[in-house]
């Protein structure tokens, strides 16, 4: 098979790394890939988000399975162009990625079709929003309605700063993401992240893990669009990932079929298991990042005919995926600033060192001076990630690779995977 992979970051390089390793694969490009994915593919400079680019080498490799990575290829309406194009595509129409790239879309989605999750309110101006926070207690759970990289989340614990922050996603900060603004009820419990696989028709679950949003230890600091990862997450017991997958996920894909917009690809349900059950926190309409990197190091199974069926429509066919019995770490080395003002053009040595086989550095922000010097050049830099027998020999390996990297103007959380080890 010909496979076309879109995207650049720390997810798209766990997929390349793990449908490289494919027999079924014969040719793997990226576009437009990153430094660290030239090891396992072509790389072509074309932007995720150039539809007609992309449609265009699809056709040069003759792609037998495109595979979209980030969100903003499904914003832009990729799958759609793709499959016009004849080409069989991992990965939802727009329509269907509304589940992610409008809030106020799905919590009204959630009203029609019975999916838990909390109150809240839309608002289309400042004054709308302040006004509505009378509507809740603190802390306020302020949220751009559009797509803002997994940095449009503001917890504020005080009504001034609620304020704040609804001030700052009407006054720009989050560009065209910002205009309308979504007030949610603060949920209280503990948060997961579950996956699912859907051809339109069947669906099937396709792990889980727990992410840490904050960008500091013990939670504290601005929301960002994750510091690190483990899987598995003991909150995942087998009667929350039933009621997940009923309640949430099956709910979800059996409305936005009679929405008119059958999803193909990967729902990425985040929760909150609460009292009540687990409620929506919000749908991703890809696989997650950093989650996705512990996914693919625990994944036994060829991923590949799990993305060809889905694309395809063959689903049923499928047994469920085996995993490795082994827990898998991943930890984020950012960029200093990170998520506000990352530093870009940092240095970076000792990522090519052979850390054993148990051991993945995924590339999520880098890039190559003109000397072949490596470089920090995104937020989310590299994604250090370790498998080992239980979860504390995958953290303890994953740090010992974080301190053999020499990269001064990065940093990292250093309790990745503390809920579970608590």
């Amino acid at each position: 098979m010909n496979i076309l992979l879109v995207g650049s970051g720390g997810r798209e390089h766990a997929l390349a790394w793990k449908i490289a390793a494919s027999p079924l694969v014969t040719r793997l490009v990226a576009a437009p890939g990153n430094p660290g994915m030239a090891a396992q593919c072509e790389l072509r400079e074309v932007a995720a988000t150039d539809v007609a680019g992309l449609v265009a080498l699809a056709r040069e490799i003759a792609a037998d399975l495109v595979v979209i990575g980030p969100e903003s290829s499904v914003a832009a309406g990729l799958a759609d162009a793709v499959e016009a194009a004849g080409f069989a595509c991992f990965g939802p129409t727009a329509i269907a990625g509304q589940l992610e790239s409008s809030k106020a879309f799905t919590k009204a989605f959630c009203d029609r079709y019975g999916l838990p999750t909390s109150a809240y309110a839309v608002c289309e101006t400042a004054e709308e929003a302040k006004a509505a926070l009378d509507r809740f207690v603190p802390p306020y759970v302020i949220k751009a309605d559009g797509l803002a990289a997994g940095k449009g989340v503001v917890i504020a614990p005080e009504r001034t700063e609620a304020e704040a922050a609804i001030d700052d996603a009407f006054g720009g900060r989050f560009g065209a993401a910002g205009a309308r603004v979504v007030i949610e009820e603060f949920l209280e419990g503990e948060i997961g992240s579950l996956f699912a696989l859907c051809d339109g028709t069947t669906s099937m679950v396709f792990g889980w893990a727990q992410d840490h949003k904050r960008a500091f230890d013990g939670d504290k600091g601005p929301n960002t669009g994750g510091m690190g990862t483990y899987s598995p997450a003991p909150v995942f017991t087998p009667q929350l990932v039933a009621q997940v997958r009923e309640r949430l996920a099956e709910r979800a894909f059996a409305g936005i079929a009679v929405d008119g917009a059958p999803y193909r690809g990967v729902l990425f349900v985040e929760l909150m298991a609460t009292r009540d059950g687990p409620k929506l926190v919000e749908f991703n309409a890809r696989f997650g990042d950093p989650e996705c990197q512990v996914l693919m190091l625990r994944l036994e199974s060829d991923l590949v005919p799990y993305l060809l069926a889905c694309a395809t429509g063959q689903l049923a066919g499928m047994p469920e995926p085996v995993w490795r019995d082994e827990a898998a770490v991943c930890v984020v080395l950012a960029a200093e600033g990170y998520p506000d003002a990352p530093k870009a053009g940092g240095e970076i040595r000792g990522v090519e060192a052979d850390f054993g086989a148990d051991v993945v550095v995924f590339h999520a922000g880098t890039k190559r001076d003109g000397s072949g010097t490596l470089r920090a050049a995104g937020g989310r830099v590299l994604n250090v990630c370790a498998r080992a027998p239980d979860l504390r020999a995958a953290r303890d390996r994953a740090y010992a690779v974080v301190d053999a990297i020499d990269f001064p103007e990065g940093f990292c959380r250093r309790d990745i995977g503390w809920r579970a080890l608590r």
